[in-house]
């Protein structure tokens, strides 16, 4: 549907029905559109004119552009004065809406001034007149609906990095790469080496082979303790062993020599002088 601009000038009234009784009347007009709830707008009120207000304020509205599409639509409006005890009612205005956008073109409309009998709101008794003036603006289209606000944030596109693959069993346990950006998954655990079967009761451990592993991969074999203690006693021992061998040879070698001097002795002793 196709729009256009409408502003309406309400410049004064006169001859209106003096609803105070005391105090002096401060009338103000409230213009609203018959189709439209929101399009409702005032103006200052005089609180010098009295029954004779004077305005001049300008008042912009957007109406349908088309005459027959808004034949049923139409301006009220509503004169109303500021009291102590609450606002009150002086009278009223309606124009037909087709009337304004009768004969227009889809230009612009120069200024045209129009005049209205202001009726009372409850019997509808004419009191008073109303001077005003619109002016139509040229045909536009249909206004762009305002998107629609939102909290959340654009959608992204951005996926975290596939898991890397779980080691075959007879591949080597290798180091973890490189980590990777935020989001991506941890690599997986490396299989567990197999349990080994312990060793009996009093039998050493063979040399260089090493413990079960709990951890990751197979671990690497320790270089065998000096265990010098055990390399002392060996010596000692050792050198017992060759000392009771010396002394024995010694006592043997002795008592030999005895038993050859005792013969040597007794043979001797025979030898004729």
């Amino acid at each position: 549907m196709a729009y256009r601009p409408l502003e309406i000038t309400l410049i004064s009234a006169k001859g209106l029905k003096d609803v105070n009784l005391i105090t002096k009347m401060a009338v103000y007009a409230i213009v609203s559109l018959s189709s439209d709830s929101r399009a409702r707008l005032r103006t200052p009120p005089d609180r010098e004119g009295g029954r004779h207000p004077t305005w001049n304020s300008t008042l912009r509205f957007t109406v349908p552009a088309d005459a027959d599409l808004a034949r049923t639509d139409f301006f009220r409006i509503l004169l109303r004065t500021e009291r102590a005890l609450g606002d009150r009612d002086v009278g009223e205005v309606r124009v037909p809406l087709s009337e304004l956008l009768s004969g227009a073109g889809d230009g612009p409309r120069p200024v045209q001034f129009l005049s209205y009998q202001v009726r009372k709101t409850t019997s509808g008794k004419p009191k008073g007149v109303l001077n005003f003036s619109y002016k139509l603006g040229e045909r536009i289209g249909a206004p762009a609906a305002p998107a629609p606000p939102t909290g959340y944030p654009p959608q992204t596109t951005t996926y975290p990095h596939p898991p890397q693959p779980a080691p075959k069993a007879d591949e080597p346990v290798m180091a973890y790469p490189v980590g990777t950006s935020y989001g991506a998954y941890p690599p997986p655990y490396p299989p567990p080496v197999g349990y080994q079967q312990p060793h009996p009761y009093g039998q050493q451990r063979p040399y260089g082979q090493p413990p079960a592993g709990y951890g990751y991969g197979t671990a690497q074999p320790q270089p065998p303790r000096k265990n010098r203690m055990g390399l002392g006693l060996g010596a000692g021992l050792l050198g017992g062993a060759l000392g009771g061998l010396l002394i024995g040879d010694m006592v043997s070698d002795a008592a030999a020599y005895d038993t050859g001097y005792d013969a040597g002795f007794d043979d001797g002793g025979s030898f004729d002088f």
